[in-house]
């Protein structure tokens, strides 16, 4: 088994054509119409990756992403028949991982999700190999990040992001180029997210926060000065 996807859905019809396409790549599949009942088969049962629409009956999908992060930061897609900016903008401002808009290829969104998956897991990266940068130690067999030896909970999104910035340590980087890299070429979502994760990843980064600089008119780097 490929892992455990939960699919937060009303529409009976499109919870049915995904399942199938997840269990034909070998996932277990849970189903939920709501957002109430999605929050107790989350808990419920060891979930790998969340599927979930926004617009449900009892509970829509901003309120289940928030209570979600709050304990795990396993990967969520956000879906939805809403393309416009400033919803996902709020949906990578409740710290979703990706964004899909309804009608999408079945195909496409279980190709998004094995790389997801692969990621939050580590699968694609040299686990052989530990950064440290300042006071900040990268463990990546572990997918853990330590300031001053304590440890931080960083989001998916939050970790690709402090790891790509580190890996091209003092290049200036465009908002555009951290999106293509961190997001993907098939995001379609405002710049502004990029400024938002940098602020929440600065939040985290405590003391160290200031080795993230903003170069004005241009974006981000990042920079330890010895």
């Amino acid at each position: 088994m490929n892992g455990k996807i939960l699919i937060i859905e009303d529409e009976s019809k499109i919870r049915s054509i995904v399942r199938d396409f997840f269990n034909h790549e070998g996932f277990e599949v849970i189903e939920a119409e709501n957002g109430k009942i999605g929050l107790e088969k989350f808990e419920e049962n060891k979930i790998d990756l969340v599927l979930l629409d926004i617009m449900m009956p009892e509970l829509d999908g901003w309120s289940v992403c928030r209570r979600i992060r709050k304990n795990s930061d396993i990967p969520i897609v956000m879906m939805t028949a809403r393309g416009d900016e400033e919803d996902q903008l709020m949906g990578y401002e409740l710290e979703a991982d990706d964004y899909i808009v309804k009608p999408f290829s079945p195909s496409i969104l279980v190709a998004k999700c094995k790389i997801l998956l692969k990621r939050s897991k580590g699968e694609l990266l040299d686990n052989n190999i530990n950064i440290v940068r300042g006071s900040i130690q990268i463990k990546r067999d572990a997918r853990s990040v330590f300031v001053e030896g304590k440890q931080l909970n960083l989001t998916y999104k939050e970790y690709e992001l402090l790891n790509y910035m580190i890996k091209n340590e003092g290049l200036a980087l465009t908002r555009d180029v951290i999106l293509r890299e961190v997001w993907g070429y098939d995001f379609f979502g405002d710049d502004r997210v990029v400024d938002s994760h940098i602020k929440k990843l600065r939040k985290h980064l405590g003391n160290q926060s200031c080795l993230i600089k903003t170069i004005f008119g241009v974006g981000y780097k990042f920079e330890v000065i010895l």
